[in-house]
């Protein structure tokens, strides 16, 4: 008897240590339970706040699109650009249109309209003279005082080798000398709308030369009508045997893309002084489009190079440029 009464003590003391021990774990249960739904109630709240701010944020502030033909450009690094098309006129691309500038050796294109406009003999002997010297900024030239060649090499040498004093030269075989040429290349200038542009030589020597890139682009226009300059600006090589020296006289042009051959180019002219840096315009067919490229004040010696080929590139890729640049 006293066998089953200690045997019935034990069961319900077990039973009274079990029950608090499930009743905590019931609490402990519902606390955690109750921890994690107000957890999720405040990651959800917390996820609406962020959406509501998100969205007034994006309400606060005027987001607008960008336009293909506002922001996209052929990446030049030259300081004044314009890029046209030829036959319309519509611009393609441009930097600092209007900013005038020195201009250096792009001057000889407008030497060399006037020298054409004067309907001189070109078959004439001129004589490189002491006057055609440089005495501004002392450039070199292998075309010795005394040396002879005529009017039509003279020409040929100032735009494909930009030689100084065979446009010089030129300048002072005019009617009426070179005042009287200076007269002129103004004059030109003004009937071709160039209001902004100066010619105080016939070289580019002076940084008083001076123009605007939408207005070269004009010259470049007006330059490609004479067939001369387009022969002369892009012939790759000339040679001939000085009357001084006796000895072969070799001149190549100044642009390079001129004398590799895959560019359909049909003008072209370089220039370059400390004032000016190195410029280059250019009139050629991309995608069967007639284009003309100005481009101003390059830093770098190959800039202006690298910054035709940029604008040929983005012409040939470019959906916007290729649909405004087209002429057809």
């Amino acid at each position: 008897m006293r066998n089953w009464i200690n045997m019935l003590s034990l069961a319900f003391l077990a039973m009274a240590l079990t029950f608090p021990a499930q009743a905590a774990q019931k609490n402990n249960g519902k606390q955690a339970s109750s921890k994690q739904t107000a957890s999720a109630k405040r990651t959800a709240r917390n996820a609406n706040l962020s959406k509501e701010a998100t969205a007034k944020a994006r309400s606060s502030v005027n987001v607008s699109h960008a336009v293909a033909g506002s922001v996209e450009h052929p990446g030049v690094q030259s300081a004044g650009v314009l890029v046209m098309n030829e036959h319309t006129g519509e611009v393609v691309y441009q930097k600092s249109p209007d900013e005038v500038a020195p201009i250096a050796s792009i001057t000889k294109l407008m030497t060399a309209m006037v020298v054409l406009d004067a309907g001189l003999p070109m078959n004439e002997l001129l004589t490189i003279g002491p006057e055609d010297v440089d005495l501004l900024k002392n450039t070199s030239s292998r075309l010795g005082v005394g040396t002879s060649l005529t009017r039509a090499e003279m020409l040929l040498l100032a735009l494909m080798s930009s030689e100084n004093r065979a446009a010089s030269a030129l300048s002072r075989h005019y009617p009426g000398g070179q005042v009287a040429f200076l007269k002129r290349m103004n004059d030109k200038a003004r009937e071709l709308g160039m209001v902004h542009s100066r010619f105080f030589d016939a070289t580019g020597l002076t940084p008083n030369n001076v123009s605007t890139p939408r207005e070269l682009a004009r010259m470049v226009v007006a330059a490609r009508q004479y067939p001369e300059i387009h022969h002369f600006t892009t012939s790759s090589e000339y040679s001939f045997v000085s009357n001084i020296s006796g000895r072969e006289l070799q001149f190549r042009n100044t642009n390079p893309l001129v004398r590799e051959g895959d560019w359909n180019i049909g003008l072209s002219k370089t220039g370059y002084t400390n004032e000016a840096g190195r410029c280059l315009v250019m009139q050629a067919t991309i995608n069967g489009s007639p284009v003309v490229m100005v481009l101003l004040d390059s830093a770098g010696k190959y800039t202006r190079i690298g910054d035709a080929t940029r604008v040929r590139k983005w012409l040939e890729t470019s959906p916007y440029a290729r649909l405004h640049a087209s002429t057809f």
